[in-house]
C-alpha cells in the first residue's frame, strides 16, 4: 500500500494506457508528465502509433512491457480488458479523428477514458460518443487543461460568489503565431494534421484553440451560450481551415461576449486571456501569467490576486503543490486535470461518485465543445449569421 501523497492514495496507482503520443508526439509526453507528477498514475501499456515499428520502439523508450505494446487501440482494448492486471485508464492523444473509435473501443471494454480535446471531429460523433460514455458510467475526462490552474479555479469561486455581481461581459482570447506561414507544406507534423479537415474537423484555430477560449470562459462564468455570430478567415493561401476567428457572443439571461482565436497573429505564443465584467467589478487572467489574477471591485483600485497570496481562495489553494511565489503552470495545470481524474476514478473503485468538489470537463462539454465549432462554421459561411448551437 502506498501513503503520504496529497491526494491519500490507498489502493496503488491507476494502471493507465495511452493511444497515440509516440515517437515524434507533442501532447503524448505532456499527458505522461500530467499523469505521474502526484504519483497517481502508472503508465502500463500503449498503442502509441499507427506505424507498428514506430510504436514499438516508442514503447520500449518509454519502458513498457514488449508485450503490452499493441499494433492497434481496438487490439490494446480487447487485451486489457481481459488481464487481471489490465489498464483501468486509457489517455487518447491522437489526433482530432481518431478520437470517437478509440473512446468508444475501451468504454465498451469497460475502461474509463481520458481524452484530448477537441471531443471528436464531428458533432454527430460527439453526440454518440456522449450517450455511450453516460450508458458505460465510466468516468470520462477532456483534458482542456487550463481549467486546472489555480488562478481559474479562483475566478470562477468569485464568480460564484458574487464577488462580480450580475455578469454582463465576457471576453475570451486566444491568439497564437505559428501557422502565420504555412507550416503544413513544411513538413510540420503538428500543423499538417490540424490543418486538414479530414483530421481535425470542420474547425481549424476553433477547433485547436477557440475551444479552449470557448470552454475558459464557460467553466469561469457558468454561463450558458444561447447563440454566436462567426466569421472565420483562412489568411494563408491555400489553407483549408481557418486560421482566425472572431466571435461574438449572446448567453442566456442578457450577458454578452467576443471570443478572438487566431494562429496568425506575429508576436503572440500562447496568449490565451480571459475578462469577465459584472455589476460589481472585473477579473482578468492571462495564461502566459498564470499565478495572477487582477481583481478590480467597481470604484476601487485594481488589485492583483496571487496563487497562494492573500485574497487567494480555498479553489485556488485545493490545487496548488508549492507555496506562495513559486511559480506554477502548464504542466501543474494539465497535471490537476489528471489529479481530478484520478479522485474520480478512485471513487469508481469504492462505487462512489467523486467528491462535489472533484471538477473536471465532461463528456458534455467537449460536446459543447464540438458544437461551437460547428456552429462558427456554419454563422460564418451565412456572413455572419446569429447561430444557435446544436445540442
Amino acid at each position: 500500500m502506498v501513503t503520504g501523497n496529497r491526494f491519500n492514495r490507498n489502493e496503488g496507482p491507476i494502471r493507465l494506457g495511452m493511444v497515440g503520443g509516440g515517437q515524434g508526439a507533442f501532447i503524448g509526453a505532456v499527458h505522461r508528465i500530467a499523469a505521474r507528477l502526484d504519483g497517481e498514475f502508472a503508465l502500463v501499456a500503449g498503442a502509441l502509433s499507427s506505424d507498428p515499428e514506430r510504436a514499438r520502439a516508442s514503447a520500449a523508450e518509454l519502458g513498457l512491457d514488449a508485450g503490452r505494446s499493441y499494433g492497434s487501440f481496438a487490439e490494446m482494448a480487447r487485451a486489457e480488458a481481459r488481464r487481471p492486471d489490465g489498464i483501468e485508464a486509457v489517455a487518447i492523444v491522437t489526433p482530432n479523428h481518431v478520437h470517437y473509435a478509440a473512446a468508444r473501443a475501451f468504454l465498451e471494454a469497460g475502461i474509463h477514458v481520458i481524452c484530448d480535446k477537441p471531443l471528436t471531429s464531428t458533432l454527430a460523433d460527439a453526440k454518440r460518443l456522449a450517450a455511450l460514455a453516460e450508458r458505460s458510467g465510466k468516468v470520462f475526462v477532456l483534458t482542456h487543461n487550463y481549467t486546472g490552474y489555480p488562478m481559474v479555479r479562483q475566478a470562477r469561486e468569485m464568480v460564484e460568489k458574487g464577488q462580480l455581481g450580475e455578469i454582463r461581459l465576457v471576453q475570451a482570447e486566444y491568439p497564437q503565431d505559428w501557422l502565420t506561414v504555412k507550416a503544413e507544406a513544411s513538413g510540420s507534423k503538428q500543423a499538417e494534421w490540424r490543418t486538414d479537415p479530414a483530421r481535425s474537423g470542420a474547425g481549424g484555430a476553433t477547433g485547436d484553440i477557440g475551444t479552449h477560449a470557448y470552454n475558459l470562459a464557460r467553466f469561469v462564468t457558468g454561463l450558458e451560450l444561447d447563440s454566436l455570430a462567426a466569421d472565420l478567415d483562412s489568411f494563408v493561401e491555400g489553407r483549408r481551415l481557418d486560421d482566425n476567428a472572431h466571435v461574438m457572443l449572446r448567453f442566456k439571461g442578457g450577458s454578452k461576449g467576443m471570443l478572438w482565436a487566431s494562429q496568425v497573429a506575429p508576436g503572440n505564443e500562447n496568449a490565451l486571456k480571459l475578462r469577465v465584467y459584472g455589476t460589481k467589478g472585473g477579473i482578468e487572467w492571462a495564461q502566459e501569467q498564470p499565478n495572477h489574477l487582477w481583481y478590480t471591485p467597481f470604484g476601487e483600485p485594481k488589485r492583483l490576486v496571487t496563487r497562494g497570496g492573500a485574497g487567494a481562495g480555498a479553489a485556488a489553494a485545493r490545487v496548488s503543490r508549492v507555496p506562495a511565489g513559486h511559480p506554477e503552470g502548464y504542466l501543474e495545470g494539465f497535471a490537476n486535470i489528471y489529479a481530478e481524474a484520478a479522485r474520480a476514478i478512485r471513487a469508481a473503485r469504492r462505487g462512489r461518485k467523486p467528491a462535489k468538489d472533484v471538477v473536471f470537463p465532461t463528456v458534455r462539454d467537449g460536446v459543447e465543445g464540438v458544437a461551437f465549432v460547428e456552429a462558427c462554421v456554419r454563422s460564418s459561411k451565412k456572413n455572419g449569421a446569429w447561430t444557435r448551437l446544436a445540442l
